[in-house]
């Protein structure tokens, strides 16, 4: 039997930050839907990992010890749930989170958090590569712009989920995973 969980992704102080400095970004709305999906899969019973995103350079925003490193309050964990700490974009590539699915007999993911174009991409192609069924909850999935090169948030974030869910994943909205 299929076990599915909730990942979040990246939702951490430093995108709240991002959004408060009038940063142009898509789905102002995904951390309430973040909680809400949170909140429907702990009354269900079912597993909410977490990823964060961290980075070794004091400078960053990622580091540690920095602000912008602590979890946004949609996305806190409790005891029991799983933080994998990543140093790379994919959530599989520097943590044990594919043999974590593997061992707890996980096989269908749905996805949320931060960034569409970045680290939500690279961790839904790569979960979709090792064989997990991928979900991607379109409003429930931040999205920034690249003003070096010239790209609006919801360009990025438009042209990421049509190629997600060209062949990597199912993509929905939150209202469609959520019980009445």
């Amino acid at each position: 039997m299929a076990v599915t969980a909730l990942i979040i992704i990246d939702m951490q102080m430093d995108m709240q930050h991002r959004m408060e400095a009038g940063r142009d970004h898509v789905n102002p709305e995904a951390p309430a839907r973040i909680a809400d999906l949170t909140a429907a899969f702990r009354r269900k019973g079912l597993r909410v990992l977490h990823i964060r995103h961290a980075d070794e350079n004091p400078a960053s925003p990622f580091h540690p010890e920095a602000p912008g490193y602590r979890a946004m309050p949609c996305a806190e964990s409790l005891d029991s749930e799983p933080v994998f700490v990543k140093r790379t974009s994919s959530g599989f590539a520097s943590t044990d989170l594919a043999d974590y699915l593997r061992e707890n007999d996980i096989d269908d993911l749905v996805v949320t958090g931060a960034v569409a174009g970045f680290c939500v991409n690279s961790t839904v192609r790569a979960g979709s590569d090792l064989g997990f069924n991928m979900t991607v909850v379109r409003d429930a999935v931040l999205g920034f712009d690249m003003p070096s090169a010239g790209l609006s948030a919801r360009a990025i974030f438009d042209v990421t989920m049509a190629h997600l869910e060209s062949d990597f994943a199912r993509v929905a909205d939150a209202a469609f995973l959520l019980p009445d």
